[in-house]
């Protein structure tokens, strides 16, 4: 009977051992570009936003980007905040993975762009508004080394920790000096929520980013109370934050 006890025990701590060795699904598919066009199919696109988001209509103003300055919007989805970004004068260059996102970009608009495939992917132009349909780590040096500005609202946040890394590196390490960045974030505790979106408290900002980019912190705002969907999920504490950086 004691053998068959200790058979039983080595068994358990076998299966335990194997379980705790296995990622978390939902984790481990947010490295996965079908976990996002998954969504897209699914209409399940809550990180859309109606409206334009009033942080960037508060702060774009303090980074002084000259009208006609070619500004970089990095995983766009089909956010309103680049007809926003070229009405001001601006030359917009979105780069969105899924085919549904800008399709219905242009479509909501009333807007049917003209299509060109190139290095970076397959161009959507309408107005002041690029959009390409690809991969953000497949733009070339040349179409990011001639953007002046950058806008990210939904990027970083949806990235898990090693690929915010990657991304900081390869992306935002080919823009050119000078090149002026509104970073949106969100903070809240990473062990209640799996991401994404996914916490990216100031620390790891400037750890990102310091080394090339002067960071300053403009604003960071309590919206707990505004993100129901956070609450029902046993967040506490939710804040945005927001950061103006410049490329030394």
């Amino acid at each position: 009977c004691r053998s068959a006890r200790r058979r039983a025990t080595r068994r358990r701590k076998h299966v335990t051992r194997r379980r705790r060795a296995v990622p978390h699904p939902r984790q481990e598919r947010t490295m996965d570009p079908d976990f996002w066009l998954q969504r897209w199919r699914e209409g399940r696109t809550g990180f859309h936003r109606e409206a334009v988001m009033p942080l960037l209509e508060k702060h774009w103003p303090a980074l002084g980007a000259a009208e006609g300055a070619p500004v970089f919007v990095p995983l766009a989805g089909k956010t309103l905040d680049m007809h926003w970004l070229a009405a001001r004068g601006h030359e917009v260059l979105g780069c969105e993975l899924s085919p549904l996102a800008v399709q219905a970009f242009f479509a909501e608009a009333g807007l049917v762009p003209e299509r060109e495939r190139d290095a970076d992917g397959l161009h959507h132009r309408a107005g002041r508004i690029d959009l390409v349909e690809g991969d953000v780590f497949a733009l070339t040096d040349a179409t990011l080394a001639r953007m002046r500005a950058v806008y990210d609202r939904a990027a970083l946040i949806a990235l898990p920790p090693d690929l915010r890394r990657r991304y900081a590196g390869e992306v935002y390490g080919r823009l050119p000096g000078g090149c002026e960045g509104l970073l949106i974030t969100l903070e809240y505790p990473q062990e209640q929520l799996r991401g994404p979106p996914f916490a990216v408290p100031e620390a790891e900002v400037r750890g990102l980013f310091a080394a090339d980019w002067d960071v300053e912190l403009l604003e960071r705002r309590d919206i707990l109370a505004q993100e129901p969907r956070f609450i029902a999920d046993g967040v506490t504490a939710l804040s945005t934050a927001v950061y103006r950086l410049r490329r030394r």
